[in-house]
């Protein structure tokens, strides 16, 4: 890809990102909204739920608050390895940035030394990191839904 190009695709991006942002936003407020109420769900990181310790600092510095919902599912780390090996939508991948949505499971990423450096920063064996995409919420509701299903 030449310069010109590069540019060209950059400049393109720009147009639509406000509107991307926003959709990602929306969306990954009433996913982590849902995931807060699911049985299967041990607890949701995201500064949009009032129930963050952090909510009141998020919700006076930001108009949105983001497109990554973190959570822990009621389970262990097979549980968890089961379910992300069960969403159909998200990719698999430790990468955000895209339109796509992401899912990746941090204690399997491949940037942790041990189990007691990731307990130092709070990264358990059950923690999923959701970057929501620009796909539409009830389907990414439902693949969640089946997902949970299978643990």
């Amino acid at each position: 890809m030449n310069e010109n190009n590069a540019s060209y695709l950059i400049l393109r991006g720009m147009k639509t990102l406000h509107l991307r942002v926003q959709c990602q936003n929306s969306t990954a407020l009433r996913m982590a909204q849902f995931l807060e109420e699911h049985p299967k769900i041990a607890r949701v990181y995201y500064p949009g739920l009032p129930s963050h310790p952090e909510h009141h600092i998020a919700k006076s510095q930001m108009t949105g608050f983001g497109g990554v919902v973190s959570f822990e599912v009621d389970g262990d780390f097979d549980s968890t390895r089961k379910f992300i090996d069960s969403v159909k939508i998200p990719y698999h991948a430790p990468s955000f940035g895209g339109c796509e949505s992401i899912i990746d499971q941090p204690a399997i990423m491949s940037y942790w030394d041990s189990k007691e450096q990731r307990d130092i920063y709070g990264i358990k064996d059950n923690l999923i990191r959701f970057s929501i995409g620009v796909e539409d919420f009830e389907d990414l509701k439902n693949d969640i839904v089946q997902a949970l299903n299978k643990i």
